[in-house]
């Protein structure tokens, strides 16, 4: 039982976390109407759903390989989403490259297909409104190419002056899209590390550093999160550890796979997530 009760607590407190942020951003004053904070269910529902396919998707894929894995992790956290996303710890090691594509794939795969539905859902009740003129700043999302897609397809175009007003579970189909592209990152032992390593073996090195300089740039000209997040990663480590059996040939669908990762990754990259 012990094995289930962290996981439990961290479930229940990131609910209440992305209650509190969903409420908050329907312009709900919690101080004074605390009750009120149930309010906040379509984001917390929709963000608390993405999270949890995302890893649950790892979870079922490291028991397919019968590779020991715990329940996921949600971290809660005192932000605009309430969260800081979700994990699983690996507690015995990946055998074979199938089994880290297989593993390292499922999650972005089953996390990507739910942010989508919540951004056709969220996109029909979002609302367009004029952009007002008095030279104050707004806070704006950056835009990837499948959400610009998906607004055009849902939305047809925006006027000029005009921009969208995400509905919450619009916005927690955005964030699932942003988290996903930023674990398909072919960086160390990302998801997208995982299967750059299966796919390249001892190339996963330089590509992984490659990529962090690109990251370093787009921090210093694009948006500064991405230094943060470069200098995560430099700290969590560029390298794989090796799997125990390194087959000859990767089946023609793990090659698939992979390159449907890769796809999916630049389909959802944000260069500037978040600018005014």
């Amino acid at each position: 039982m012990k094995k289930y009760i962290t996981p439990l607590i961290l479930f229940c407190a990131t609910v209440l976390t992305t209650l509190f942020a969903g409420a908050l951003q329907q312009g709900i004053n919690l101080l004074k109407e605390p009750f009120r904070i149930w309010e906040g269910y379509p984001f917390s529902l929709s963000i608390i759903t993405i999270l949890l396919g995302h890893e649950m998707g790892h979870y079922f894929a490291s028991k397919a390989h019968r590779t020991k894995a715990t329940l996921p992790y949600f971290i809660p956290a005192p932000s605009i989403i309430g969260t800081f996303g979700a994990f699983i710890k690996m507690k015995s090691p990946i055998l074979t490259r199938k089994a880290l594509i297989d593993i390292g794939a499922a999650g972005p795969l089953v996390g990507f297909f739910l942010s989508v539905a919540a951004c056709i859902i969220g996109l029909r009740m979002s609302k367009i409104i004029p952009l007002t003129r008095g030279g104050e700043d707004f806070f704006v999302l950056g835009d990837s190419i499948l959400f610009s897609l998906l607004v055009k397809l849902i939305l047809g175009d925006i006027p000029a002056g005009y921009d969208v007003v995400l509905s919450p579970v619009a916005f927690a189909g955005w964030i699932g899209l942003f988290v996903t592209s930023m674990n398909l990152l072919p960086v160390g032992q990302l998801d997208g590390g995982h299967i750059a390593y299966a796919l390249f073996g001892r190339f996963h090195s330089y590509i992984s550093r490659t990529v962090i300089f690109l990251i370093a740039f787009l921090g210093i000209f694009y948006w500064y999160g991405w230094l943060v997040w470069a200098l995560l990663l430099l700290f969590l480590g560029l390298d794989h550890p090796p799997v125990l059996f390194w087959e000859n040939r990767l089946s023609l669908s793990r090659r698939i796979i992979g390159g449907v990762a890769f796809l999916i990754f630049i389909f959802t990259f944000v260069p500037a997530p978040f600018k005014f």
